[in-house]
């Protein structure tokens, strides 16, 4: 074989550290992100150190070096094993008139701190809305202004989880619903501003809980200044503790479904990839409907530049995902999502 240049053998180096990466990624469940520095970095880097293994596989392959099938080989494992981060488009089921569709959207409280450099975002997300036109709407960070507004009106049924009056700091969930609903409540998250609420809709002779999360947050891209002002000691225990706070989190919420006996859907923000330990508690209770139905990166927060997926829609299986789609709509610092569901006889 022809020795290797310089600059092959740096990114032969570079393939195999990322490589390695991608192995640890597969395993990241089996040890708690929360206890573990390193792994608690990885989950959140997985979709960067898959798009390494991609770029440095086709490097080898345009090298023509057999070099190629290191990452190769591992991607096509993670795609077929392992919880995909890259859907490849399938043939679309046909809907049917019982299906109905569900939305979820983070609205950053419809832009009202101007974090967006658009004007007029509440007007455009409302018109976005409305020619979407979901059965459901599930949000995440709403905006107490909404509570009241006859926007969005064709939703007969509604609940914004705030009261006028009370102050207690906690993020704001929402839904709306064609569909009558029979109980709504919240589920609060000790220790944070972050909650859930869940409820109880009837859709046509079946009553169906949804919960909405929203799990803890923490900033995902901070500021360079942010890191800077913070030593890496401190960094790497508060990310520890946001993601002990979604674990914690998503145990309540289980905790509370598994005492449930009707059909079950969760949607909402979980602020972590599929490979994090919170969406492993849920995953093999539900379908993520993405995954079931979805095509592309499947997006909902882009990192720095790097298409992620945080937002999710996860039924049960008395459920029949027909469709999944993701929007390129820049509303908010999330993406919606959309989800088209029948269920099963």
């Amino acid at each position: 074989m022809k020795k290797l240049s310089f600059f092959n053998k740096i990114v032969l180096g570079i393939n195999s550290i990322a490589a390695l990466l991608l192995v640890l990624s597969f395993f990241i469940s089996k040890f708690p992100a929360e206890k573990y520095t390193f792994f608690a970095i990885l989950s959140l880097s997985v979709p960067f150190v898959i798009s390494l293994n991609i770029l440095t596989a086709l490097f080898w392959l345009l090298e023509r070096k057999k070099f190629f099938w290191i990452s190769t080989i591992l991607l096509l494992i993670g795609y077929f094993i392992f919880s995909p981060i890259f859907k490849f488009s399938t043939t679309e089921k046909l809907s049917k008139e019982d299906d109905f569709t569900l939305m979820s959207f983070n609205t950053r409280n419809f832009n009202i701190n101007g974090g967006l450099k658009v004007e007029n975002v509440d007007s455009l997300i409302v018109d976005f809305l409305t020619i979407e036109n979901a059965d459901i709407l599930c949000f995440q960070e709403y905006h107490h202004a909404m509570k009241i507004s006859d926007k969005l009106n064709q939703y007969e049924y509604k609940f914004v989880d705030f009261i006028y009056g009370e102050n207690k700091r906690r993020v704001i969930q929402a839904i709306y619903s064609k569909y009558p609903i029979l109980k709504v409540e919240p589920i609060e998250f000790p220790k944070s501003a972050n909650s859930a609420i869940y409820t109880d809709v009837i859709i046509k002779t079946d009553t169906v809980r949804i919960y909405n999360l929203h799990l803890q947050s923490f900033k995902l891209a901070p500021e360079v200044s942010t890191i800077q002002n913070q030593d890496s000691k401190r960094l790497f225990a508060r990310l520890k503790k946001v993601l002990r706070l979604q674990k914690e989190q998503m145990s309540i919420v289980k905790e509370h479904y598994l005492k449930c006996d009707y059909k079950k859907i969760l949607v909402g923000d979980f602020n972590n990839t599929q490979f994090s330990s919170a969406y492993s508690i849920v995953e093999k209770d539900f379908q993520d409907s993405f995954i079931e139905a979805g095509k592309g990166f499947g997006r909902t927060y882009n990192l720095k530049g790097l298409p992620i997926r945080i937002d999710y829609i996860l039924p049960d299986d008395s459920f029949e995902v027909i469709k999944h789609q993701n929007y390129d709509v820049k509303l908010s610092d999330h993406y919606p999502i959309k989800a088209t569901l029948r269920i099963k006889n």
